[in-house]
């Protein structure tokens, strides 16, 4: 009986939730209504599929908008009606500078469309068109010739809201949406207070004295039926890669066993071969076969255009993913449990995470959009967050900037604030969790059989990809699964690692990076694991990765995997880290595991390390079939939506374990193991395609350090900032040079052991003013000075001050600070006019400037300013000698002792104890550039914050745990530097002991 009814999906306007739409709709005696978004078809699919529960009919459509003004609304009499409302809809989404008319400007088939009330009594309405009448416009009707034609209208009664405290928080969102006071925002942009679902008897009886706009809305409503097929087992996505679906197999097949001779040459015994039959029966019988295929499509696409690319997730359980080049995880190498991957219990196909280069990313998009027919980016809802939300409405309410600091920061007492401030903070608990703004999901694409507004409509974000309105877990509940296609930086280094070693190396055969069985037992590469000497590799450069390698003492590519999974938080929660780290580095130990937990999963003695011990555990040890064990997983990974089903085969699994005599405090255990780790671990095969790309760097770290760092520096580095990788590369013997006009390029580059930074390092130099430099140069030749480069290139006195500052015209064996004094006197300030030619070249003009020497501390300033760092060491800034003698390496003998060091701070990393207190590990580096790692405990953390970069004076007791040494923090002090020299009162450089010198001389020269 409703036909406009909105959910917060009606971005900052409507406020109820899907499926308290729903709640409202049955406590109301609705039956029928139809769910009209603004601009939206986000919540359509949730709404279609909660309906059963609430024994509501959905009807689908869209209440199409210019900003509030409603121009009309479209309702989908069936699948192909809702097709051709978000294909239209999806018209505007594209084009945001189109106004929507008012009246579709095209034949929309299988389509009502119902206007607003208007007096144009020359507006026709065609046979599928209606007016709607709200309550507000029944008296108008009375005087209006409509009346006569009572069989066009029909109930408009608009729900946005469900109660008084949902409209005021509309007229919030509203004022959050138009950036203004809420005492400033106009009526016009408000909905009105009574757009609330009213019982249907009273809607009825609203509208009794015309009973024929009651029967025209039921009629209207009954004609709509629409249908989506929730929960059927053949997935939604393209079905065939070729003609039909037999073809689609024999293909498979075909490149699986062509894959035997690249995966193991003559080497592959019988155990492969079953693997293959098996797992190809099991992908047939589920209707995985074209899913297989498109990602073979798209990496045999990669691979054509020489990208580097990694396959992840349960995936990588599989050997025709393997044979198909999909991954470089052999499964019966490493025993991956095959029904992680597949089995036949499971509705989704598996996970395939392809990892490309940053750099190729949007190219491999780009051809999936080309190649496959009907394919979108999934959307992410970007929600409102408590803090978000506290500062958006603080600037509704007027509230000042420091009072809105105090409340997120949460410093108050709730009873002692203001009216207003406590309005804040009451409503922002109330839109916590509402839907913002559309963004885009990580690396998800949909590839669907059907057309993708078969199921919604879609926007187009900046990067120029239709994107769908709905995210990832309303795909599958219509069973369109994603493929994830994703970007990282550490393909981007190794490939460019790869690319300068083989310039520079031009004597020795190509780097085959592929060859992991030779990297995997190599020694060089042993002794970085070992010794966690892995900044810059993947995966393994961290802080608490660094750390844990140090106390596992790992070399080998199976520890490694294993250690790529137990560095996940949810591992370490459990307290299994500690204990694996135990049993691997103490075999007496792993005795103490429980006999079927040991034999459950030997390799890791009885410990959960990856996402399929939790199936193996849940089936082996809790009884539950292979469906049930992989619904517990995506439960806990927060992937399956239904909560109940979820703890329905919770108490299943308790059941089975007390009825089989185990333990009930064993099983709690064990269910405890389970749920603090089971949504963070990794699967097996996921850890072991990490591992993979982790050997790949070390080895390039371990043969080619500065070439590999040179890489590094140019893909934007990895966990830590540029600066650390600069002093990577010096601590294996390399030479840092900023940047210089004849040398550097936009990007790193390495001559020998000298490696330039380029001029993308200079945080204000504009990229037009770097491609005109290298275009100079490379067609004209070096630059022979500053007068031959401000004649050669057009350049503002800001810009070329940048460069000078740097030391970027250091060939010309002139001091900066005299280059700086030239420029200003021959660069106009005016604006430059690159298309003027001049016919004949004048002689500059040569000025006698005074010399004007620039300290190497005065470098380093100038350094901080441009690059954020300084090129020489940290500690040679500090303003006192050094307090203390000790370094890094002294302190494995100083067990137990409070010592005091100094350290320069690298990062830090928040978490909170088991009591909500705040506490900090830190990383900082010695004189002599080596890690000290710290611990800061609440009582510290509140006496002694971290206060910026530094070097810090810390005091501390020495832990050692499993050889890996700790300083737990009692006092941190950060030391002083030395006053900025070039504007410092007692300068050592006249330049800055007056300020009007360069006025006086530029006046005395003019």
């Amino acid at each position: 009986m409703y036909l406009n009814c909105h959910t917060y999906y009606s971005l900052r306007y409507g406020t109820i939730k899907p499926e308290q739409l729903l709640a409202i709709a049955s406590e109301n005696g609705v039956q029928t209504l139809a769910l009209t978004d603004i601009n939206s078809t986000s919540a359509c699919l949730d709404v279609m599929r909660l309906s059963k529960k609430y024994k509501i009919k959905p009807v689908l459509g869209v209440d199409f908008r210019n900003g509030v003004q409603q121009q009309f609304i479209l309702i989908a009499k069936n699948n192909n009606g809702f097709f051709n409302i978000n294909t239209y809809l999806s018209k505007f989404l594209h084009e945001p500078s189109l106004k929507i008319p008012s009246r579709p400007d095209e034949n929309l088939q299988d389509c009502f469309v119902v206007y607003p009330y208007r007096d144009d009594l020359t507006f026709t309405l065609k046979a599928n068109e209606f007016l709607g009448i709200t309550p507000q416009d029944l008296n108008r009707l009375k005087f209006s010739k409509w009346k006569q034609l009572k069989h066009k209208l029909v109930v408009l009664k608009t729900v946005s809201f469900q109660n008084k405290k949902g409209f005021n928080t509309h007229r919030l969102l509203r004022a959050i949406d138009n950036n203004t006071l809420l005492s400033k925002l106009p009526k016009s942009e408000e909905g009105l207070e009574s757009h609330q679902m009213l019982p249907y008897h009273d809607l009825c009886a609203t509208y009794a004295e015309y009973p024929k706009l009651i029967s025209n809305t039921e009629q209207l409503l009954d004609a709509c039926s629409l249908n989506f097929n929730f929960g059927a087992e053949a997935p939604k996505n393209q079905k065939c890669l070729t003609e039909n679906e037999s073809s689609d197999y024999r293909l498979l097949k075909q490149l699986a066993y062509d894959g035997i001779a690249y995966r193991y040459g003559t080497e592959a015994t019988q155990k492969v071969y079953d693997r293959i039959e098996k797992e190809l029966a099991i992908i047939k019988q589920k209707g995985f076969v074209s899913y297989f295929l498109i990602n073979w499509k798209i990496l045999e696409y990669a691979r054509s255009k020489d990208y580097y690319y990694v396959g992840r997730g349960s995936g990588a359980n599989s050997i025709i993913a393997y044979l198909l080049r999909i991954t470089d995880v052999d499964p019966i190498e490493l025993d991956l449990y095959f029904e992680r991957f597949i089995n036949l219990f499971r509705q989704n196909p598996p996970d395939f995470d392809l990892d490309f280069s940053w750099k190729d990313r949007d190219d491999i998009t780009n051809y999936i959009f080309k190649t496959f027919k009907h394919t979108a980016l999934i959307a992410v809802y970007n929600t409102f967050k408590f803090k978000a939300s506290i500062r958006e409405l603080g600037k509704v309410f007027g509230l000042p900037k420091s009072e809105m600091d105090k409340l997120t920061r949460g410093k108050f007492n709730l009873s002692t604030l203001d009216q207003l401030s406590q309005l804040v903070i009451k409503y922002s608990t109330y839109i916590e969790g509402f839907p913002n703004y559309l963004g885009i999901h990580a690396g998800g694409v949909l590839i669907s059989e059907a057309p993708i507004h078969s199921y919604c409509a879609t926007f187009m974000p900046p990067k120029g990809f239709a994107t769908t309105q709905f995210d990832m877990v309303a795909a599958e509940d219509i069973g369109l699964y994603k493929f994830d296609i994703l970007s990282q930086r550490g393909l981007g280094k190794i490939k460019e690692a790869v690319e300068i070693i083989d310039a520079n190396y031009k004597d020795q055969p190509a780097i085959d990076i592929h060859d992991i069985r030779r990297f995997k037992k190599d020694e060089r590469i042993k002794d970085l694991l070992r010794n966690a000497k892995a900044i810059g590799c993947f995966y393994v450069e961290s802080p608490a990765m660094r750390m844990l390698l140090k106390k596992l003492q790992v070399d080998n590519y199976l520890g490694l995997v294993a250690a790529s999974s137990i560095i996940r938080p949810g591992v370490a929660k459990s307290g299994m880290m500690r204990e694996y780290i135990l049993r691997y580095r103490y075999p007496e130990k792993r005795k103490e595991a429980h006999p079927v937990l040991q034999k459950i999963m030997p390799e890791t003695y009885g410990i959960m390390v990856y996402q399929e011990d939790v199936i193996k555990v849940a089936h082996l040890f809790g009884g539950l079939d292979l469906g049930e064990s992989d619904m517990l997983r995506r439960g806990m990974s927060g992937k399956f939506r239904s909560r109940n089903e979820f703890l329905k085969v919770k108490q299943k699994f308790f059941d089975n374990c007390i009825n089989d005599g185990k333990p009930e405090a064993l099983v709690a255990d064990i269910w405890r193991q389970i749920e603090s780790f089971a949504g963070y671990a990794f699967a097996k095969g996921h850890s072991a395609s990490y591992a993979v790309e982790s050997y790949q760097s070390l080895f390039l770290k371990a043969y080619y350090p500065l070439e590999y760092m040179t890489a590094t520096l140019n893909n934007f580095g990895g966990f830590y900032s540029t600066e650390f990788y600069v002093h990577e590369a010096k601590m294996h013997g390399g030479n840092i040079e900023a940047p210089c006009i004849n040398q550097s390029f936009a990007q790193a580059i390495i001559k020998e052991k000298t490696i330039y930074l380029g001029f993308m390092f200079l945080q204000a130099l504009a990229s037009k003013t770097i491609t005109q430099i290298l275009t100079e140069r490379q067609n004209q030749g070096d630059f022979k000075s500053l007068d031959d480069f401000i004649e050669r290139v057009p350049i503002s006195i800001e810009q070329i001050s940048i460069l000078i500052k740097i030391n970027a015209f250091r060939f010309t064996k002139v001091n900066k600070r005299e280059l700086l004094w030239e420029a200003h006197l021959k660069i106009s300030k005016t604006a430059l006019k690159e298309d003027v030619i001049n016919l004949f070249k004048t002689e500059r003009v040569h000025y006698n400037t005074p010399q004007l020497p620039s300290t190497t501390l005065e470098n380093a300033f100038d350094e901080i300013e441009l690059l954020e760092f300084p090129l020489c060491n940290p500690f040679h800034l500090l303003e006192s000698q050094s307090i203390s003698n000790l370094r890094a390496k002294h302190l494995q003998k100083l067990e137990t002792k409070l010592i005091i060091i100094e350290g320069y701070l690298v990062t830090t990393k928040t978490t909170k104890t088991t009591q909500g207190k705040l506490m900090y590990f830190g990383t900082f580096l010695d004189r002599d550039g080596h890690f000290l790692d710290t611990v800061h405990f609440p009582p510290t953390v509140a006496k002694y914050p971290f206060r910026g970069r530094g070097i810090y004076a810390i005091t501390g007791k020495i832990i050692s745990e499993f050889d890996c040494i700790t300083i737990e923090v009692s006092k941190l002090e950060r030391l002083a530097i030395i006053e900025d020299p070039r504007y410092a009162v007692k300068s050592l450089n006249p330049t800055f002991q007056n300020k009007r010198n360069f006025t006086d001389l530029r006046r005395a020269i003019s």
